[in-house]
């Protein structure tokens, strides 16, 4: 009863009825709404907070502000410290939230379909994507069938047929039936597993199970099938498609890790400094203060010198927090904000076909663009553009397709396909001739398929193909003169050379992963039984008659997919024989796959080769070319795909991820921990074996792997890990979306690296939101992955300028950023230390107040700024000729904890120079009128500038790429600050803020003295020197690495043999389900012409051997 099914309902089962969006509605289910933001209205203010105070910078700025708040230990104002910190949380607020409403805007794209509730029920049209998990119903195809294609959940090109069941597809599009339906489900809890599904049907008191074959999943396209009505079972976060999706999460560059630990280091050193700059006011306090209580009494808060020093310590902590100014972070933020600008104004990353510009869709990750070492790509969609373009073929020894370049006329042809191309004119010459090997060689094309046809106009055939292989196939027997017009489930009417014939089908031994073949056996007009096969070189060479010749290789380039074609004829009593065996396996209840596949083994043998296609998987426009760069920048690249092996290893030699001379393919088939294990062990140590030759005989090592999805279960990373970074090259197949992101992850468990994920469909989000970057290339399986990508490209071509240029630049600049800054501040804070000694540890500033204030704000910035947005070490020509400059960034060599202990050693180096030299050279110096200029503004000046002078000189030095913009902020900042300290030491000024503006005239007093520019050449010449010195000495005693000679040698061949396929739709095609009554009669009734059955003197001659 409805009462008893109800109670049954638990948290581990879905319960829903159909048209009852009021019961459905009490379980709480999702609506169809998917997030590809990461805030909302409510939560983006608690979660940006929570993200940005991550960095210890902005931690450390708060705490700050709270001891600031203190007035006893504050020499500074509150508000000199809530002022910047606001700007940079603000600026950096304000840049997440347009990030995520950018992201959120592209999401709109797909709202039509937001109000979809369980229980719905839906129609989806031919070429219409699914766009929730859906129970297929009734569709408008025979018994219910749907074909789908399901390349943006497993990559895989061939389509895939679904069937609702009986009671259902008599619903058919009667719209009153369909609203009036009640059926109540029972079905298993959202889960992220693609290949299963159970539940149960309830209608009109029955049950019905349901299973995988039932329901089509979220990412689907409908495909041949006019209409289809489905249920809805599963809705947005809760679809299969989206369990595998992952989880947004907060990206952080390895700069910004870094940058954590370094502000740390920072802290303990400041403390340290300031321990020690207490430990010598508490000092200086019992042994000198006494004697000025008189003059400068202590607080009444201060009962000693211990309190005086704990209250001194704390000063300093605030006077020396410009060793980590707060505007780091700000100018962090325009630089990568500056550098994304560059990535979306590229014109030569721009696609006119489809009018797409690169974009980047985050502003946080440009450096980390210059440190990738693995890159995990898709392949259906991202390598390829999944077109299959039939390119050559070999007929009786002779090879077709090569020589010319002028394309074929078919005008000749009425039933031709305007769209196919081939450039071989002698073909064509050979049918019009009636060669009998190429009218054998296209009649088998013609005839050994599982396509189906569609006429729905006269003449105008469309050719509804499981795979766009099979597809390309049928298309070149069509142009060349056999055109396949229709079929039923027992006969095959095909039109040779203009004359319409009719082949009976007896058998379809269907194609299957593990045949790697797929035969026909028809009666022909003349009545002679014939098998007709197409399949793997490897497979068919092995059934071939002895006295057949050896086929010459059509593969040419590692990009063709290649089949053998060959036939056989059989003697009618063997076939009547052969088919009571047939029949007995087929109902066998035990073993009924092994019994089928030794009768058709049985069919399958002496055949007589007919010759061999090669299909051109076609790739996107400089793939090949851009992976050879990638490579030669020591980028690794990992292919995750749906597909099957042959297919993708097809592929991964068409892209030159493997190379003919590779050392060998290492296949992990193992299917059960133990076994893996041992492969894997087995692997690594011929790796390994493979790599020590190599290093001893100077031979290349190429190892790759081809790795199963299931290689991925149980407790073997270690092991996978280990062998898999021996491997030039890595295929994983059949392989879920989760199970992409696993492999990321495992990558980034274990390995510190920086890792890029690139993909263009659905299947691709989980493992773009799981590596350090993501790249959704906006091709044809929809935008979900450019949703969720950090960056958006619409040609694969484009990763390496995006790599090798804008990543390369963005990293070189953020480093030289951070090590000037870090440079600049260490040497303008260390000052306060080493005055500290002479002004009795009284916490008092070496500098002017309104230099501290402009120091970072104003005289610096520019410079530093227009160094990270604009310097090129080589420009992008000479980036993408030598793509090994791209090896630096991947072991991060030009920022690192190292260097950073480089800049602090020269700033306490230049500090000690600049307070030291001027100190040391005025002292005890007097103007030519007698008065002295060792006074403490004339000494604060003259470091001030000096330290200013430094500075400018230094980055100038850093600076290799000048721009006039360059010039006007490098220069025109040093001569700015001049302006402004003429400005701030007027008389005017002073007079009028004597409490403001305390440096009466100092500028002019000063800066008239020869011995003063002297003092300030000085101290620049000494602090610049080493560092010249440095640059000169390091290419001669350290040089660079240079590149490895590579020796090639030859390998056996190999094998092109890929097919889309899955298992094959031949017993569907037997059965007679895939007819619809109405054509089924008029293929016998009317296309049949009465003499095609009579008329053997036109085809017996052509079967003579």
């Amino acid at each position: 009863s409805f009462s008893s099914f109800l109670s049954s309902f638990s948290e581990q089962v879905r319960y829903l009825q159909a048209n009852s969006r009021e019961l459905n509605s009490t379980f709480g289910y999702p609506n169809n709404t998917i997030k590809t933001s990461r805030y909302s209205v409510f939560n983006f203010l608690p979660l940006n907070l929570f993200e940005q105070f991550q960095r210890l910078a902005n931690a450390y700025f708060l705490i700050l502000l709270f001891l600031q708040l203190i007035p006893q230990i504050s020499p500074l104002a509150w508000y000199t410290t809530v002022i910047p910190l606001m700007v940079v949380l603000s600026i950096t607020a304000v840049k997440d939230a347009i990030d995520d409403v950018v992201k959120w805007l592209f999401g709109l794209l797909e709202d039509k379909w937001m109000n979809i509730q369980v229980g719905d029920i839906i129609k989806l049209k031919n070429n219409q994507p699914v766009t929730a998990d859906v129970l297929l119903l009734s569709s408008s195809e025979p018994y219910g069938l749907t074909y789908i294609e399901t390349a943006e959940l497993d990559g895989e090109t061939n389509l895939k047929v679904k069937q609702s069941i009986s009671v259902t597809s008599n619903l058919e599009d009667n719209l009153g039936l369909l609203s009036s339906f009640d059926g109540k489900v029972r079905c298993e809890s959202p889960n992220n597993k693609l290949d299963k599904f159970t539940g149960i049907l309830t209608f009109k008191g029955k049950n019905y199970t349901l299973d995988h074959d039932k329901l089509l999943l979220r990412g689907c396209i409908i495909r041949n099938t006019d209409w289809c009505y489905g249920l809805v079972i599963y809705t947005g976060p809760d679809t299969k498609l989206m369990q595998n999706c992952g989880k947004s999460t907060f990206k952080r560059t390895h700069m910004d890790h870094l940058l954590n630990v370094l502000v740390l280091w920072i802290f303990l050193f400041l403390g340290g400094m300031c321990f020690i700059l207490a430990i010598g006011h508490g000092i200086w306090e019992n042994k000198k203060g006494y004697y000025f209580q008189d003059f400068l009494p202590w607080e009444e808060f201060v009962s000693s010198s211990v309190v005086s020093a704990i209250l001194t310590f704390w000063s300093y902590f605030i006077i020396l927090n410009t060793m980590v100014p707060i505007s780091l972070y700000v100018s962090v933020e325009i630089i990568r904000l500056g550098n994304s600008f560059y990535i979306n104004w590229d014109r030569k990353m721009y696609y006119a076909p489809k009018n797409t510009p690169a974009q980047a869709r985050t502003t946080t990750l440009n450096e980390e663009l210059g440190q990738v070492k693995y890159v995990f790509s898709d392949k259906t969609g991202t390598l390829t553009q999944n077109i299959m373009i039939f390119n050559k073929c070999s007929i009786n020894g002779i090879i077709y397709g090569m020589h010319e370049t002028e394309k074929v006329d078919f005008s000749y042809n009425k039933l031709a396909d305007p769209k196919f191309s081939f450039y071989d004119n002698t073909l064509v010459e050979a049918m019009k001739k009636g060669d009998h090997w190429v009218h054998l060689f296209f009649l088998s094309l013609s005839l050994c398929h599982t396509v189906m046809s569609e006429e729905k106009v006269e003449g105008k055939l469309v050719y509804q193909a499981q795979s766009p292989d099979e597809g390309a196939l049928v298309t070149a027997a069509r142009n060349f003169g056999f055109v396949f017009r229709s079929r039923t489930s027992e006969t095959i009417m095909v039109v040779e050379m203009g004359e319409t014939k009719v082949y009976q089908l007896l058998a379809i031994l269907d194609f299957s992963a593990v045949r790697k073949r797929m035969s026909v056996i028809v009666r022909t007009p003349e009545d002679r039984v014939m098998l007709f096969c197409k399949g793997a070189d490897t497979i068919l060479c092995q059934l071939l008659h002895p006295s057949c010749r050896s086929l010459r290789d059509v593969a040419g380039e590692g990009s063709l997919r290649t089949l053998m074609v060959a036939y056989r004829e059989v003697d009618n009593a063997f076939y009547q024989a052969w088919s009571k065996k047939h029949s007995e396996a087929c109902l066998s209840l035990e073993n009924r796959e092994d019994k089928i596949s030794d009768v058709y083994r049985e069919m399958e043998k002496d055949l007589m080769l007919l010759g061999a296609t090669a299909i051109e998987d076609k790739l996107q426009d400089g793939v090949p070319e851009t992976i050879t760069t990638l490579n030669k920048a020591k980028i690794k690249i990992w292919v995750l795909t749906g597909d099957k092996q042959e297919t993708a290893v097809n592929i991964a030699y068409a892209c030159n991820i493997f190379e003919e001379e590779m050392d060998g393919i290492f296949i992990v088939e193992g299917k059960n921990d133990e076994t893996v294990r041992q492969e894997l062990r087995y692997r690594w140590e011929n790796c390994h074996n493979l790599v020590l030759r190599a290093f001893l005989g100077n031979l290349k090592c190429g190892c790759v792997l081809v790795l199963q999805a299931y290689a991925l279960e149980g407790n073997l990373e270690l092991e996978l890990l280990r062998t898999v970074c021996m491997c030039k090259g890595v295929i994983c197949c059949r392989m879920t979306p989760l199970q992409k992101a696993q492999v990321v992850e495992l990558m980034k468990r274990y390995k510190e690296v920086v890792t890029l994920a690139i993909g263009d469909g659905a299947n691709d989000v989980s493992m773009i939101k799981a590596a350090h970057i993501g790249i959704g290339i906006t091709g044809q399986e929809g935008m979900q992955a450019m949703l969720n990508s950090d960056y958006a490209i619409s040609q694969f071509c484009y990763l390496q300028r995006l790599l090798l240029v804008h990543g390369r630049w963005s990293y070189n600049r953020m480093c030289k950023f951070l090590s000037y800054f870090f440079y600049k501040n260490f040497a303008f804070t260390l000052m306060h230390f080493w005055y500290a000694f002479f002004s009795g540890f009284s916490a008092q500033t070496v500098y002017d107040t309104w230099f501290i204030t402009f120091y970072n704000l104003v005289y610096t910035s520019l410079p530093v700024l227009s160094l990270s947005l604009f310097d090129q070490d080589v420009n992008e020509t000479w980036s993408l000729r030598f793509p090994e400059l791209y090896d630096p960034g991947q072991h991060n060599l030009y920022f690192n904890k190292k260097e950073f202990v480089k800049c602090l050693v020269r700033g306490i180096y230049s500090s000690f120079v600049l307070f030291f030299i001027p100190m040391r050279t005025i002292h005890n110096s007097v103007h030519s009128d007698g008065k002295e200029i060792s006074d403490y503004q004339s000494f604060s000046l003259l470091v001030q500038t000096a330290l200013l002078c430094v500075v400018t000189v230094q980055i100038a030095l850093d600076t290799t790429y000048w721009t006039l913009i360059s010039h006007i902020f490098t220069w025109g900042s040093l001569g700015f600050y001049f302006c402004i300290l003429f400005l701030l030491y007027s008389d005017g000024l002073c007079l009028m803020f004597p409490n403001v503006f305390q440096f009466l005239g100092k500028a002019m007093n000063t800066l008239n003295l020869p011995q003063m520019w002297l003092i300030i050449i000085l101290s620049v010449v000494l602090c610049i020197l080493p560092v010249i010195g440095y640059r000169f000495l390091k290419p001669l005693f350290w040089p660079a690495d240079v590149d490895k000679t590579k020796l090639r040698h030859t390998r056996p061949r190999r094998s092109s043999y890929a097919f889309s396929h899955k298992q094959g739709f031949g017993a569907l095609i037997t059965s007679g389900k895939t007819m619809k009554d109405k054509v089924f009669k008029k293929n016998i009734s009317s296309n049949v012409p009465e003499q095609s059955a009579s008329s053997p003197s036109g085809l017996c001659a052509s079967w003579e051997i």
